[in-house]
């Protein structure tokens, strides 16, 4: 019951995050037109920072870069399994409708560093390679997002490139602050505080942008459809489930499976909507299950952590 209780508060402090975001749309102190000047700081400034300070807490180990090889493998599968999955179900259907597509795409696709640090950090304190395989989780889901996705939201083959693959920037990131972690290279003490203090501001700055969303969407249009419910169902309760009976064979480290599992269990994620907007279809459906899969994670990650955990 401890993992739920942490679980449970910690993710009610992110979601009063949203509240601020909410607040400054409706009482128009900011127009609607600016979020998309968040978003850019959240990608280009916060979210780099997030990914060198989640890959520097740790000491270097040749066990530790095999656990990320691993961790990689296992999660792109788990992955590859929800997409085309997925697929499979809706392919049929998503061929003339968007919605469909963005479906497919949201239930193998978690909020795993905006809102994984923060959890991994609760749960696992004295734990800080938690944090390093929540940016491995971050580079295998855009890799997929920025290939496979793209295809699956597009009908486009042409996104299927090793090119893209390496060339997309969680990869560029996740490759330059590597060997940072291989050479053990120490950070001056008040630039490592900066791009510490940065990289935190990833969960408060993803929640006041979701707030923002929430407050220029329609509120009917993002809870009423059993659509949308069974898409954030099957991202928040399947895939964490399909993960925990994957790992639960292998002799692996407990905190590496519950880590995978508490990853799993992040709701859809704002990559989603961020790829919807880049190709030009979908964007008011990933909207829509972004911000009802964040605002359902204050009950599914807890509830979830009771079984996976």
């Amino acid at each position: 019951m401890t993992t739920f209780f942490i679980t449970l508060t910690t993710v009610a402090m992110m979601l009063v995050y949203c509240v601020p975001g909410y607040i400054l749309i409706k009482g128009k102190y900011i127009k609607e037109d600016t979020i998309s000047a968040f978003a850019r700081v959240l990608l280009c400034v916060c979210s780099p920072c997030l990914q060198v300070y989640s890959m520097t807490r740790v000491e270097p180990s040749a066990s530790l870069f095999l656990k990320m090889a691993l961790f990689f493998i296992i999660i792109t599968a788990i992955e590859a399994v929800m997409l085309f999955g997925g697929f499979a179900v809706l392919r049929k259907r998503g061929e003339n409708d968007a919605r469909m597509r963005v479906a497919n795409v949201a239930v193998g696709f978690g909020n795993c560093a905006f809102m994984g640090v923060p959890l991994l950090e609760a749960v696992f304190p004295d734990n800080p390679e938690a944090i390093v395989y929540s940016a491995v989780y971050s580079l295998s889901m855009n890799m997929l997002g920025w290939t496979v996705a793209s295809a699956l939201i597009t009908r486009d083959k042409k996104y299927i490139s090793p090119k893209k693959v390496l060339l997309n920037p969680a990869a560029i990131a996740f490759i330059a602050v590597l060997p940072i972690l291989i050479f053990n290279v120490r950070i001056p003490g008040q630039i490592d505080g900066m791009i510490a203090l940065m990289g935190r501001m990833s969960t408060p700055l993803c929640m006041l942008i979701i707030g923002m969303r929430l407050a220029t969407s329609s509120l009917k249009n993002v809870f009423t459809s059993p659509f949308q419910y069974a898409v954030v169902a099957v991202k928040q309760f399947v895939m964490p489930l399909v993960a925990f009976f994957a790992l639960a064979a292998l002799p692996l480290d407990p905190v590496f499976k519950q880590t995978m599992c508490i990853l799993c269990c992040s709701p859809v994620a704002s990559v989603v909507l961020n790829f919807t907007e880049l190709l030009g279809q979908g964007q008011k459906t990933a909207a829509n299950l972004v911000l009802l899969g964040t605002l359902l994670s204050v009950i599914t990650i807890p509830i979830m952590s009771l079984i996976v955990v």
